[in-house]
Protein backbone atom coordinates (compact mmCIF):
# COMPACT_ATOMS: atom_id res chain seq x y z
CA UNK A 1 0.00 0.00 0.00
CA UNK A 2 1.29 3.48 -0.92
CA UNK A 3 0.55 6.40 1.39
CA UNK A 4 0.59 10.08 0.45
CA UNK A 5 2.53 12.79 2.25
CA UNK A 6 1.39 16.39 2.10
CA UNK A 7 4.38 18.60 1.30
CA UNK A 8 4.86 22.36 1.07
CA UNK A 9 7.62 24.50 -0.38
CA UNK A 10 8.48 27.77 1.36
CA UNK A 11 10.33 30.13 -0.95
CA UNK A 12 10.01 29.61 -4.68
CA UNK A 13 13.18 30.87 -6.27
CA UNK A 14 15.39 28.53 -8.26
CA UNK A 15 15.99 26.16 -5.34
CA UNK A 16 12.29 25.94 -4.52
CA UNK A 17 11.74 24.87 -8.10
CA UNK A 18 14.49 22.24 -7.81
CA UNK A 19 12.90 20.78 -4.66
CA UNK A 20 9.48 20.69 -6.30
CA UNK A 21 10.80 18.89 -9.36
CA UNK A 22 12.62 16.41 -7.12
CA UNK A 23 9.38 15.54 -5.29
CA UNK A 24 7.68 14.94 -8.63
CA UNK A 25 10.45 12.64 -9.85
CA UNK A 26 10.90 10.48 -6.74
CA UNK A 27 8.12 7.97 -7.62
CA UNK A 28 9.65 7.39 -11.05
CA UNK A 29 13.16 6.65 -9.78
CA UNK A 30 12.17 4.97 -6.51
CA UNK A 31 8.88 3.15 -7.23
CA UNK A 32 9.43 0.86 -4.24
CA UNK A 33 9.12 3.77 -1.77
CA UNK A 34 5.74 3.31 -0.01
CA UNK A 35 5.12 7.05 0.14
CA UNK A 36 4.12 9.56 -2.52
CA UNK A 37 4.64 13.29 -2.00
CA UNK A 38 1.56 15.41 -2.70
CA UNK A 39 2.13 19.11 -3.45
CA UNK A 40 -0.22 20.82 -1.01
CA UNK A 41 0.88 24.44 -0.89
CA UNK A 42 3.62 26.86 -1.89
CA UNK A 43 4.55 29.99 0.05
CA UNK A 44 6.28 32.91 -1.64
CA UNK A 45 6.08 36.59 -0.73
CA UNK A 46 6.87 37.92 -4.22
CA UNK A 47 3.48 38.74 -5.78
CA UNK A 48 2.39 36.26 -8.42
CA UNK A 49 5.28 33.84 -8.03
CA UNK A 50 3.38 31.28 -5.90
CA UNK A 51 0.47 31.34 -8.34
CA UNK A 52 2.84 30.68 -11.23
CA UNK A 53 4.33 27.75 -9.30
CA UNK A 54 0.89 26.32 -8.62
CA UNK A 55 -0.12 26.62 -12.26
CA UNK A 56 3.04 24.90 -13.47
CA UNK A 57 3.52 22.19 -10.85
CA UNK A 58 0.04 21.58 -9.46
CA UNK A 59 0.19 22.83 -5.88
CA UNK A 60 -3.32 22.71 -4.45
CA UNK A 61 -3.04 26.15 -2.84
CA UNK A 62 -0.80 29.20 -2.45
CA UNK A 63 0.05 31.73 0.21
CA UNK A 64 2.36 34.70 0.72
CA UNK A 65 2.73 33.94 4.44
CA UNK A 66 4.79 30.91 5.46
CA UNK A 67 3.07 30.90 8.86
CA UNK A 68 -0.05 29.60 7.16
CA UNK A 69 2.00 26.57 6.11
CA UNK A 70 2.95 25.86 9.73
CA UNK A 71 -0.74 25.95 10.69
CA UNK A 72 -1.96 23.86 7.74
CA UNK A 73 -2.97 20.34 8.90
CA UNK A 74 -2.65 19.04 5.33
CA UNK A 75 1.11 19.66 5.38
CA UNK A 76 3.31 16.98 6.92
CA UNK A 77 6.69 17.90 5.42
CA UNK A 78 8.15 21.23 4.32
CA UNK A 79 10.98 22.26 2.01
CA UNK A 80 12.58 25.46 3.32
CA UNK A 81 14.21 27.25 0.40
CA UNK A 82 13.69 30.85 1.56
CA UNK A 83 16.60 33.30 2.07
CA UNK A 84 19.15 32.40 4.74
CA UNK A 85 18.01 34.91 7.37
CA UNK A 86 14.61 33.19 7.53
CA UNK A 87 15.89 29.64 7.97
CA UNK A 88 16.05 29.65 11.76
CA UNK A 89 12.61 31.15 12.33
CA UNK A 90 10.89 29.02 9.71
CA UNK A 91 12.78 25.85 10.62
CA UNK A 92 11.97 26.10 14.32
CA UNK A 93 8.32 26.97 13.66
CA UNK A 94 7.83 24.07 11.26
CA UNK A 95 9.46 21.56 13.61
CA UNK A 96 7.37 22.82 16.53
CA UNK A 97 4.29 22.38 14.33
CA UNK A 98 5.26 18.73 13.86
CA UNK A 99 6.42 19.06 10.24
CA UNK A 100 9.38 17.14 8.85
CA UNK A 101 11.80 19.60 7.23
CA UNK A 102 14.09 19.53 4.22
CA UNK A 103 16.11 22.73 4.54
CA UNK A 104 18.77 24.31 2.37
CA UNK A 105 22.22 25.17 3.60
CA UNK A 106 23.43 27.15 5.38
CA UNK A 107 20.79 26.58 8.04
CA UNK A 108 20.55 30.19 9.16
CA UNK A 109 23.31 32.73 9.55
CA UNK A 110 25.40 31.08 12.28
CA UNK A 111 26.08 27.78 14.00
CA UNK A 112 23.73 28.91 16.78
CA UNK A 113 20.94 29.20 14.20
CA UNK A 114 21.64 25.68 12.96
CA UNK A 115 21.70 24.34 16.52
CA UNK A 116 18.35 25.99 17.28
CA UNK A 117 16.71 24.27 14.32
CA UNK A 118 18.42 20.97 15.16
CA UNK A 119 17.22 21.20 18.77
CA UNK A 120 13.65 21.92 17.65
CA UNK A 121 13.73 18.94 15.29
CA UNK A 122 15.06 16.65 18.02
CA UNK A 123 12.48 17.86 20.55
CA UNK A 124 9.61 17.43 18.07
CA UNK A 125 10.79 14.00 16.96
CA UNK A 126 10.52 14.87 13.27
CA UNK A 127 12.94 13.97 10.48
CA UNK A 128 15.27 16.38 8.70
CA UNK A 129 17.32 16.67 5.54
CA UNK A 130 19.85 19.34 4.54
CA UNK A 131 20.88 20.36 1.04
CA UNK A 132 24.45 19.09 0.94
CA UNK A 133 23.80 17.68 -2.50
CA UNK A 134 27.36 17.03 -3.69
CA UNK A 135 27.84 14.19 -1.20
CA UNK A 136 25.00 12.43 -3.07
CA UNK A 137 27.01 12.00 -6.28
CA UNK A 138 27.69 8.28 -6.83
CA UNK A 139 31.36 9.01 -7.54
CA UNK A 140 31.68 10.81 -4.20
CA UNK A 141 30.08 7.86 -2.42
CA UNK A 142 32.58 5.53 -4.10
CA UNK A 143 35.50 7.82 -3.20
CA UNK A 144 34.42 7.67 0.44
CA UNK A 145 34.31 3.87 0.31
CA UNK A 146 37.78 3.66 -1.23
CA UNK A 147 39.19 5.97 1.42
CA UNK A 148 37.49 4.09 4.28
CA UNK A 149 38.70 0.74 2.94
CA UNK A 150 42.30 1.94 2.92
CA UNK A 151 42.66 1.55 -0.85
CA UNK A 152 44.81 4.70 -1.01
CA UNK A 153 46.55 4.01 2.30
CA UNK A 154 46.47 6.51 5.14
CA UNK A 155 45.15 9.86 3.96
CA UNK A 156 47.84 12.53 4.11
CA UNK A 157 46.21 15.58 2.58
CA UNK A 158 43.19 16.83 0.64
CA UNK A 159 42.41 19.86 -1.49
CA UNK A 160 38.78 20.92 -1.88
CA UNK A 161 37.86 23.68 -4.33
CA UNK A 162 34.59 25.47 -5.06
CA UNK A 163 35.13 28.15 -7.71
CA UNK A 164 32.26 29.93 -9.45
CA UNK A 165 31.67 33.13 -11.41
CA UNK A 166 28.03 33.75 -10.48
CA UNK A 167 28.96 36.98 -8.66
CA UNK A 168 31.88 38.00 -10.88
CA UNK A 169 29.96 40.55 -12.97
CA UNK A 170 30.22 44.04 -11.43
CA UNK A 171 26.56 44.65 -12.37
CA UNK A 172 25.35 41.77 -10.20
CA UNK A 173 22.47 43.10 -8.11
CA UNK A 174 22.99 43.90 -4.42
CA UNK A 175 20.48 41.32 -3.16
CA UNK A 176 20.09 39.88 0.34
CA UNK A 177 22.97 37.51 -0.44
CA UNK A 178 25.49 40.34 0.00
CA UNK A 179 24.13 41.69 3.29
CA UNK A 180 25.29 40.49 6.71
CA UNK A 181 21.88 40.91 8.33
CA UNK A 182 19.97 38.83 5.76
CA UNK A 183 22.64 36.75 4.00
CA UNK A 184 25.05 36.23 6.87
CA UNK A 185 28.31 35.10 5.36
CA UNK A 186 28.94 35.26 1.64
CA UNK A 187 30.87 32.55 -0.13
CA UNK A 188 31.35 30.82 3.24
CA UNK A 189 27.68 29.93 3.55
CA UNK A 190 27.02 29.51 -0.14
CA UNK A 191 29.96 27.38 -1.33
CA UNK A 192 32.40 26.71 1.52
CA UNK A 193 29.56 25.10 3.48
CA UNK A 194 29.57 22.34 0.85
CA UNK A 195 33.35 22.09 1.15
CA UNK A 196 33.17 21.75 4.93
CA UNK A 197 30.57 18.99 4.56
CA UNK A 198 32.59 17.14 1.91
CA UNK A 199 35.72 17.37 4.05
CA UNK A 200 33.99 15.76 7.02
CA UNK A 201 32.05 13.28 4.86
CA UNK A 202 35.28 12.01 3.29
CA UNK A 203 37.87 12.37 6.05
CA UNK A 204 36.15 12.86 9.39
CA UNK A 205 36.17 15.70 11.90
CA UNK A 206 38.21 18.88 11.48
CA UNK A 207 40.33 19.57 14.57
CA UNK A 208 41.55 23.09 13.76
CA UNK A 209 41.85 25.57 10.93
CA UNK A 210 43.13 28.96 9.86
CA UNK A 211 41.44 31.05 7.18
CA UNK A 212 41.66 34.23 5.13
CA UNK A 213 38.80 36.02 3.36
CA UNK A 214 38.46 38.93 0.94
CA UNK A 215 35.86 41.11 -0.80
CA UNK A 216 36.91 41.83 -4.39
CA UNK A 217 33.73 43.55 -5.66
CA UNK A 218 33.10 46.07 -2.85
CA UNK A 219 29.98 47.80 -4.25
CA UNK A 220 26.93 46.70 -6.22
CA UNK A 221 23.74 48.37 -7.47
CA UNK A 222 20.54 47.88 -5.52
CA UNK A 223 17.82 46.08 -7.54
CA UNK A 224 14.82 48.14 -8.61
CA UNK A 225 12.38 45.21 -8.37
CA UNK A 226 11.97 41.61 -7.28
CA UNK A 227 14.95 39.36 -8.00
CA UNK A 228 15.55 35.66 -8.42
CA UNK A 229 18.89 33.92 -8.66
CA UNK A 230 21.84 36.12 -9.55
CA UNK A 231 20.17 39.03 -11.33
CA UNK A 232 22.07 41.96 -12.82
CA UNK A 233 21.07 45.51 -11.89
CA UNK A 234 21.87 48.88 -13.41
CA UNK A 235 20.65 52.30 -12.41
CA UNK A 236 20.06 51.51 -8.75
CA UNK A 237 21.93 53.24 -5.95
CA UNK A 238 25.25 51.64 -5.09
CA UNK A 239 25.61 49.90 -1.75
CA UNK A 240 28.42 48.06 0.02
CA UNK A 241 29.03 44.32 -0.25
CA UNK A 242 29.19 43.23 3.38
CA UNK A 243 30.28 39.60 3.17
CA UNK A 244 33.18 37.76 1.61
CA UNK A 245 33.70 36.93 -2.06
CA UNK A 246 36.60 34.56 -1.38
CA UNK A 247 37.97 32.27 1.31
CA UNK A 248 41.07 30.13 1.63
CA UNK A 249 41.50 27.81 4.59
CA UNK A 250 44.11 25.39 5.92
CA UNK A 251 42.65 22.38 7.74
CA UNK A 252 43.97 19.93 10.31
CA UNK A 253 41.85 16.80 10.68
CA UNK A 254 41.47 14.75 13.83
CA UNK A 255 43.06 11.87 11.88
CA UNK A 256 46.24 13.86 11.39
CA UNK A 257 45.60 14.58 7.72
CA UNK A 258 46.01 18.09 6.37
CA UNK A 259 43.80 19.98 3.96
CA UNK A 260 43.19 23.08 1.89
CA UNK A 261 39.69 24.42 1.24
CA UNK A 262 39.29 27.31 -1.19
CA UNK A 263 36.10 28.93 -2.49
CA UNK A 264 35.27 31.93 -4.65
CA UNK A 265 32.05 33.36 -6.06
CA UNK A 266 33.88 35.89 -8.28
CA UNK A 267 36.29 33.59 -10.13
CA UNK A 268 36.14 34.77 -13.76
CA UNK A 269 36.51 31.81 -16.12
CA UNK A 270 35.25 29.29 -13.58
CA UNK A 271 31.78 27.80 -13.91
CA UNK A 272 30.93 25.40 -11.08
CA UNK A 273 34.52 24.21 -10.73
CA UNK A 274 33.87 22.10 -7.67
CA UNK A 275 35.84 19.06 -6.64
CA UNK A 276 38.52 17.46 -4.52
CA UNK A 277 41.82 15.59 -4.61
CA UNK A 278 42.51 13.23 -1.72
CA UNK A 279 46.05 11.86 -1.38
CA UNK A 280 47.12 8.91 0.72
CA UNK A 281 50.30 6.97 1.41
CA UNK A 282 49.51 4.46 -1.38
CA UNK A 283 47.34 6.38 -3.84
CA UNK A 284 44.82 9.12 -4.50
CA UNK A 285 41.26 9.85 -5.65
CA UNK A 286 40.13 12.82 -7.73
CA UNK A 287 36.64 14.17 -8.45
CA UNK A 288 35.40 17.11 -10.54
CA UNK A 289 31.70 18.03 -10.41
CA UNK A 290 31.81 19.08 -14.06
CA UNK A 291 32.62 15.44 -14.87
CA UNK A 292 30.35 14.22 -12.12
CA UNK A 293 30.18 10.60 -13.17
CA UNK A 294 33.94 10.05 -13.35
CA UNK A 295 36.42 9.33 -10.59
CA UNK A 296 40.18 9.47 -10.96
CA UNK A 297 41.79 6.66 -8.97
CA UNK A 298 45.46 5.88 -8.35
CA UNK A 299 46.27 2.84 -6.23
CA UNK A 300 48.83 0.07 -6.09
CA UNK A 301 52.43 -0.37 -4.93
CA UNK A 302 54.31 1.67 -7.51
CA UNK A 303 54.23 4.95 -5.55
CA UNK A 304 56.46 7.01 -7.86
CA UNK A 305 55.06 7.32 -11.41
CA UNK A 306 51.95 5.40 -10.35
CA UNK A 307 49.25 5.92 -13.02
CA UNK A 308 45.78 7.36 -12.53
CA UNK A 309 42.80 5.51 -13.99
CA UNK A 310 39.49 7.13 -14.94
CA UNK A 311 36.64 5.11 -13.48
CA UNK A 312 33.11 5.63 -14.86
CA UNK A 313 30.60 5.10 -12.08
CA UNK A 314 27.85 2.58 -12.68
CA UNK A 315 24.92 0.78 -11.04
CA UNK A 316 27.11 -0.49 -8.19
CA UNK A 317 28.06 3.03 -7.09
CA UNK A 318 25.95 5.06 -4.70
CA UNK A 319 22.39 5.41 -6.02
CA UNK A 320 23.36 5.43 -9.69
CA UNK A 321 21.17 2.39 -10.43
CA UNK A 322 18.03 4.42 -9.72
CA UNK A 323 18.84 6.62 -12.73
CA UNK A 324 20.87 4.74 -15.32
CA UNK A 325 21.27 1.05 -16.32
CA UNK A 326 24.96 1.04 -17.18
CA UNK A 327 28.23 2.82 -16.47
CA UNK A 328 29.17 6.06 -18.25
CA UNK A 329 25.57 7.20 -18.77
CA UNK A 330 25.38 10.73 -17.44
CA UNK A 331 23.63 11.98 -14.33
CA UNK A 332 23.15 15.67 -13.56
CA UNK A 333 22.72 18.16 -10.73
CA UNK A 334 18.95 17.76 -10.43
CA UNK A 335 19.42 14.00 -10.00
CA UNK A 336 21.38 14.70 -6.82
CA UNK A 337 18.33 16.51 -5.46
CA UNK A 338 16.11 13.56 -6.34
CA UNK A 339 18.43 11.36 -4.28
CA UNK A 340 18.18 13.90 -1.46
CA UNK A 341 14.39 13.96 -1.65
CA UNK A 342 14.24 10.16 -1.60
CA UNK A 343 16.46 9.97 1.47
CA UNK A 344 14.29 12.56 3.20
CA UNK A 345 11.10 10.64 2.42
CA UNK A 346 12.69 7.32 3.37
CA UNK A 347 13.68 8.84 6.71
CA UNK A 348 10.03 9.73 7.29
CA UNK A 349 8.82 6.23 6.36
CA UNK A 350 11.35 4.36 8.50
CA UNK A 351 11.88 6.88 11.30
CA UNK A 352 15.64 6.66 10.80
CA UNK A 353 17.81 9.42 9.30
CA UNK A 354 19.25 8.86 5.82
CA UNK A 355 21.60 11.28 4.08
CA UNK A 356 22.67 14.67 5.38
CA UNK A 357 20.74 15.85 8.44
CA UNK A 358 20.70 18.88 10.71
CA UNK A 359 23.49 17.31 12.75
CA UNK A 360 25.66 17.58 9.63
CA UNK A 361 24.50 21.18 9.16
CA UNK A 362 25.60 22.04 12.70
CA UNK A 363 29.08 20.58 12.06
CA UNK A 364 29.40 22.52 8.79
CA UNK A 365 28.17 25.76 10.38
CA UNK A 366 30.66 25.39 13.25
CA UNK A 367 33.47 25.14 10.69
CA UNK A 368 32.18 28.26 8.89
CA UNK A 369 32.01 30.21 12.16
CA UNK A 370 35.56 29.09 12.92
CA UNK A 371 36.71 30.30 9.48
CA UNK A 372 35.17 33.72 10.14
CA UNK A 373 36.84 33.96 13.57
CA UNK A 374 40.18 32.91 12.14
CA UNK A 375 39.98 35.38 9.25
CA UNK A 376 39.35 38.16 11.77
CA UNK A 377 42.06 37.13 14.25
CA UNK A 378 44.65 35.55 11.94
CA UNK A 379 44.94 32.60 14.34
CA UNK A 380 44.39 28.87 14.23
CA UNK A 381 41.01 28.09 15.81
CA UNK A 382 38.99 25.04 16.79
CA UNK A 383 35.53 24.57 15.23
Amino acid sequence: MVDTLGVAVVGFGWMGRVHTQAYARVPHHYPQLPLRPELVTVAEEVPGRAEEAAAQFGFASTTRDWREVAADPRVQAVSITAPNFLHREIGVAMAEAGKHIWIEKPVGLTADDARSVADAVAKAGVQSAVGFNYRNAPAVATARELIAAGDIGTVTHVRIRLFSDYAAHPEGALTWRYERERGGSGVLGDLASHGADLARFLLGDIASLTADTAIFVPERARPLGATAGHTRATGGALGPVENEDYVSCLLRFASGARGVLEASRVAVGEQNNYGFEVHGTKGAVFWDFRRMNELGVSRGTTYQDQPVSTVYVGPGDGEYAAFQPGAANSMGYDDLKVIEAHRFLRSIVEGTPYGATLADAVHSAAVLDAMARSAESGAWVTP
